[in-house]
């Protein structure tokens, strides 16, 4: 079974895996050494997230996180986020006339 994103279809990719021993020169030892080399797998960050697809119906995919963050999917809403309701204002009926001059001392 290929684990892949089922939305853009990044699959793994091969690689080295590379062992190193010793301590770097800059660090003030004589240098890094690499003492193997072996193939390994460099495997997408996959998550089942549930989704709306086109006319409406909600399924569960394999996508990978970069498709999440870049908005290529419509997650499924649960529930209506929570709104509060409106509540119109009220004017003052009448305000006290303040004089635009300074204050005169009494």
């Amino acid at each position: 079974m290929a684990r892949s994103c089922q939305v853009c279809g990044k699959g793994f990719s091969l690689g080295n895996q590379v062992t190193t021993r010793g301590k770097a020169k800059y660090l003030g030892g004589v240098g890094t050494k690499i003492t193997g080399i072996s193939r390994r797998k460099f495997k997408p960050n996959l998550q089942r997230l549930r989704v709306t697809v086109g006319n409406g119906t909600n399924t569960t995919v394999l996508v990978c996180t970069q498709c999440i963050k870049g908005g290529n999917i419509t997650k499924l809403v649960k529930r209506k986020p929570f709104h509060l309701p409106k509540v119109e204002k009220v004017k003052p009926a009448a305000e006290e006339a303040v004089p635009a001059g300074p204050r005169a001392r009494p």
